[in-house]
């Protein structure tokens, strides 16, 4: 994930995806709509990319094997590929930093959020919480099933935390009076951290020594067994 904030002034506050493909591409490769609105999604430092191709290169290996020991499966992983909502129409549309989804049955087709099982954002130090939590709200109104965040460490640089979030398909008891703010949400299903904690996690309190492994272990959408290794920069 890049750094997200609202279009700046020379762009105009909406647009429709054939007025977005007019525009160069240095500059549309950095826009997502959401229902039109432009928002800026300006990318990362070259770690965030580094890490990003280092996960989709895992992820596509896990999803080759399944493909392998299961015939009856056809998964395609990605990185920086539009997720387009709604079933017709493009100027709703949202840029994960890997996703996985069925294979299409086309050639250069849309994807579409029902073709997708995961979509995963690589999280830099600067993106705010407002932003990570807008993004994800999106992707669980779309019915995506699997939501992964990556997030990165400094000295040394690393991928630091991993975590898999499953799709509620019901929200939890509440009290009474009280409504959700979203239809659908979230809820972690897995974590995975790398290495000794690093001052920040400390300072915080957020350490919990029972996250620890050796790599990524998960069973959905299919057999996922990354170890930390191949993930080092």
């Amino acid at each position: 994930m890049g750094v997200p904030h609202v279009a700046p002034p020379n762009l105009p506050a909406f647009m429709t995806w054939e007025e977005l493909e007019l525009l160069p591409e240095e500059i549309a490769g950095q826009i997502e709509l959401w229902n039109g609105r432009v928002v800026w999604a300006r990318r990362g430092p070259a770690e965030h990319q580094d890490f990003t191709n280092l996960l989709w290169s895992s992820l596509r290996r896990c999803a080759r094997q399944d493909m392998q020991d299961s015939l009856d499966h056809c998964w395609r992983v990605s990185t920086e590929t539009n997720i387009f909502f709604g079933e017709t129409g493009k100027s709703d549309y949202v840029t994960p930093d890997f996703l996985i989804y069925r294979c299409l049955e086309q050639e250069f087709q849309d994807i579409r959020a029902a073709d997708v099982y995961v979509a995963g954002e690589v999280i830099s130090p600067s993106n705010p919480d407002r932003d990570i939590e807008a993004k994800k709200a999106r992707y669980a109104r779309a019915g995506i099933a699997w939501y992964w965040e990556v997030l990165m460490g400094h000295s040394p640089r690393r991928i630091k935390t991993i975590r898999a979030y499953a799709l509620e398909t019901g929200h939890g008891k509440l009290p009474a009076g009280v409504t959700p703010l979203h239809s659908a949400n979230y809820i972690i299903a897995g974590e995975w951290r790398s290495g000794a904690p690093d001052a920040d996690d400390i300072d915080d309190g957020s350490v919990h020594n029972e996250f620890d492994s050796d790599g990524i272990t998960f069973d959905f959408p299919f057999p996922i067994r990354i170890p930390w290794t191949e993930l080092e920069y």
